[in-house]
């Protein structure tokens, strides 16, 4: 029976093609939107990530509550005490850090790689699997022998250091070995250090996944045994990110008391943890990587809910429409003795093979849709790589196409099931009034509504956006070539602050160049850790104490860089030594310090390169930088030269130039090798490329909110539009007659624009109420402005009274241009 309906239903639909063809475009916008979205949704959100049993995978991270630092990393002494004081919760931690540096390759030319730091019992933590050789053993993370101190006489001959044991990844081991299995046993030459013996390898696909704020390297070529040693005197020396493993049965909650115990024993041993309310807080791994993205990924995937239901709405209008067209047709076939199920069976049968048309052009949609997101989608979001369609974005694209012919099937069916017989077949079709139609209009205000909340949305990502274009930087981003040189530029003091000085003279040389700077971190690049700093209270009181960025630079970055000085001056080459504590702070940090006060030439304590805050002086004031992100205004910034680190630290470079910076990137990278065999240039882009790297989370969700909120818009207009068209197509007798009796064109126009118009007020109205509500869930994804934001709801709103008079207008001008004398004929 339901073939028959099927088939009957095809057939009529393909004696009606612009009613189908629009119909099946309709809902194929729906689906497809829907389910690119879920996509990610279902990758990002759903999905375990690939690790062995990793729902009981935590991150251990260390917060400083009361200098307001988040997600610190864990020193050797803090891991090993978390390590050994949890065991009756977790069956172990591993730790792991990374970075980059070059490595010889068989030419002995240099070749970037990604290395990581773990403790010997990672992989196993993890559940990665070797291909080849042998897994770290716990002997190969023993500490080091101790180094003799200085001045003191050794007792007799130096202990011999332990080697450095290496596990390969696949890839890297492909790259460079050919994926020769000889390469087990070999040892690789690193420049400044001894050369790792090579273990084992990874089987390939094994990957770090941490969100980008880490800055964690997320497929690391060499894997080293680390050898970490409990240091109790070097608890500020941070460098590990934690990952544990909960025992079978444990919750967050008894896990994290543990882990406040431990942090308890933390502060009372060690003055700088207590101080600073050092806490070490658990987190599972999954939500900690997905907690930044999770608020855009979820209102996407709202937004997308939304251009469904108003594409279903849409639908539901057009069956509506056609069902009225029917009336006399389906009113003879009741009359004959068909029965009101089988009308009902036959709308439904229509709805089927309307949504599964719309289902698979949607699935070649949504698959377009992946991939231009994939092109489009911030770093931020994890796991990009394996966003793809799979058989749980199958079932949901399935779902999908059944809810749809159901929302938009069932009352159309339901109105075309119960026609008054006699009525009908005694009239022409034309007996509802102007404002009938009560099932049409509710759709229509319906779909309005939803859409308004839609171009909320829009509105207010695109004046976040315009915020974010708006934020000073607190520099010049434009016409600067940014890059980082990686490799060892010297053992001693003297033979890296030679290489400063002689790299930059020459990149200063270069045609079109203008100036040269360096420091460490690059702002917008990533990489910066907090620093403590106090006043003359914090002597006394050590939760005085608060934290700032540090960077350090080369005298000449802030000239470089077209930082504002806000008083004072900037470094000079007399403060680029190791013995000036000459300092440089932002504004913020100035104010914050010394109120309403000058601060250069005053004095606070810092901690950078000392065990314990030593004293600097202030001699110079500049404009806070936007470092880390343009959303928010981040922490207050400490400067120091790269002289006082001992020179070298400062391993960014940026170039001032009078044309298009990448044209510089050739020379740069020309300039390096003539200075040195093994080092390396990196990450070579413009710092416009860096600023829009940072604008491109607010970008995507303005792209994308933008996108569905046009699409509804269209949709919203379209279905007002055929309302109208209806109405006035049904009512050209009643109009004719308005006109006979001397109405003129201009108060039928007026009579059909305002029906539309009061349509649209009711859905605006609606929607108004909606987005009130619902825009609370942008808060965390908008800058500069409110989800209650006046001005874009009074944006919106006339936007859509135009959208909906300009879908009025058409219809309206058709009513208005009737003859009285052809109509009243027709009828």
């Amino acid at each position: 029976m339901l073939s028959k309906d099927l088939i009957y239903a095809f057939r009529s639909l393909r004696k009606s093609p612009v009613f189908a063809i629009t119909a099946v475009v309709t809902i194929a916008l729906g689906i497809g939107t829907s389910t690119a979205i879920f996509s990610v949704t279902n990758t990002v959100l759903l999905h375990p990530i690939p690790y062995k049993a990793a729902d009981s995978l935590v991150l251990a991270c260390s917060d400083l509550r009361q200098r307001n630092v988040k997600d610190f990393p864990l020193s050797d002494a803090d891991f090993l005490d978390l390590r050994n004081g949890a065991k009756s919760t977790f069956e172990d931690f591993a730790a792991v850090n990374t970075g980059r540096g070059p490595v010889p390759q068989a030419d002995g030319t240099p070749e970037q790689v990604r290395v990581a730091g773990v403790s010997t019992n990672f992989f196993r933590l993890m559940g990665a699997r070797i291909a080849f050789g042998r897994d770290f053993e716990d002997a190969d993370g023993l500490p080091q022998p101790p180094v003799p101190q200085a001045g003191v006489a050794p007792a007799g001959p130096p202990p011999p250091q332990l080697p450095v044991f290496a596990i390969l990844s696949h890839g890297y081991f492909k790259r460079r070995f050919g994926g020769n299995p000889s390469a087990i046993g070999q040892a690789l030459p690193v420049p400044g250090g001894p050369s790792p013996i090579v273990v084992g390898v990874l089987s390939p696909g094994f990957e770090l996944l941490f969100p980008p704020e880490a800055n964690m390297e997320q497929f690391p070529d060499i894997w080293f045994a680390a050898r970490i040693t409990y240091d109790t005197a070097n608890r500020n020396n941070v460098q590990w990110r934690v990952i544990g493993r909960m025992k079978p049965g444990v919750t967050m909650e008894r896990a994290q008391s543990e882990a406040d115990t431990i942090t308890e024993q933390l502060r009372r041993a060690n003055l700088v943890a207590r101080t600073a309310d050092q806490y070490i807080r658990l987190e599972p791994m999954k939500q900690h990587l997905v907690s930044e993205v999770r608020p855009a990924i979820l209102a996407l995937m709202g937004g997308v809910i939304f251009l469904l239901l108003i594409a279903c709405a849409n639908v539901a209008n057009l069956m509506l429409v056609r069902s009225s067209m029917r009336e006399r047709e389906l009113a003879l076939r009741t009359a004959l003795g068909a029965s009101w199920w089988r009308l009902v069976r036959q709308t439904l049968a229509e709805a089927l093979v309307i949504s599964a048309l719309g289902m698979a052009m949607g699935l070649a949609l949504a698959q377009f849709g992946i991939d231009a997101l994939l092109q489009i989608a911030p770093e931020n979001v994890p796991r990009l790589n394996t966003i793809h369609i799979d058989p749980a974005v199958l079932a949901f694209s399935t779902l999908a196409a059944l809810v749809a012919a159901a929302l938009f099937g069932v009352v159309p069916a339901l109105s075309s099931a119960c026609p008054d017989i006699m009525r009908i077949l005694r009239a022409s079709g034309r007996t509802a009034g102007l404002a009938g139609g009560m099932l049409r209009n509710g759709v229509v205000v319906l779909e309005v509504a939803l859409c308004f909340v839609l171009l909320i949305g829009s509105g207010l990502m695109f004046r976040s956006f315009l915020a974010i274009q708006r934020v000073d930087v607190g520099f010049d981003p434009h016409n600067l070539l940014t890059f980082q040189v990686l490799g060892n530029v010297g053992d001693k003091p003297f033979t890296r602050q030679a290489f400063m000085r002689q790299f930059h003279e020459r990149l200063a040389a270069l045609t079109g160049v203008r100036t040269a700077a360096a420091s460490f971190p690059m702002p917008l690049a990533g990489g910066f850790n907090p620093i403590r700093w106090g006043t003359i209270e914090a002597l006394t009181d050590q939760s005085k104490f608060q934290a700032a960025d540090l960077q350090i630079v080369l005298p000449g970055y802030f000239e470089a860089m077209h930082t504002p000085l806000i008083a004072g001056r900037t470094f000079t080459e007399a403060d680029n030594t190791p013995d000036r504590n000459m300092l440089i702070v932002d504004q913020a940090l100035a104010s914050k310090a010394f109120p309403f006060q000058s601060a250069v030439g005053k004095r606070i304590l810092f901690r950078v390169r000392t065990p314990e805050a030593q004293w600097g002086e202030i001699v110079g004031v500049v404009a806070h930088q936007r470092d880390v992100s343009l959303a928010t205004s981040g922490r207050e910034q400490l400067y120091v030269t790269d002289g006082y680190m001992n020179h070298g630290a400062a391993g960014w470079w940026a170039l001032r130039t009078t044309g298009d910076p990448a044209g510089y990137a050739g020379r740069v990278r020309d300039e390096i090798r003539s200075m040195g065999a093994q080092l390396l240039v990196s990450d070579v882009q413009p710092m416009d490329a860096l600023v829009v790297k940072a604008q491109a989370g607010t970008r995507f969700s303005l792209l994308l909110i933008g996108i569905f909120a046009a699409v509804a818009a269209v949709l919203a207009a379209v279905g007002l539009y055929g309302v109208l068209s209806t109405v006035v197509r049904q009512r050209t007798a009643e109009i004719g007659v308005r006109m006979a009796l001397g109405a003129p064109p201009s108060s039928v126009f007026r009579l059909v624009v305002g029906f539309g118009l009061r349509l649209s007020i009711t859905g605006i109205a609606i929607g108004l109420l909606a987005a009130l509500e619902l825009t609370s869930v942008l808060k965390s994804m908008l800058v500069g402005v409110k989800p209650t934001d006046p001005v874009t709801f009074g944006a919106m709103s006339v936007l859509f009274f135009l959208i909906a008079a300009l879908a009025s207008w058409i219809p309206a001008r058709r009513a208005a241009s009737l003859d009285p004398v052809e109509a009243l004929r027709e009828e």
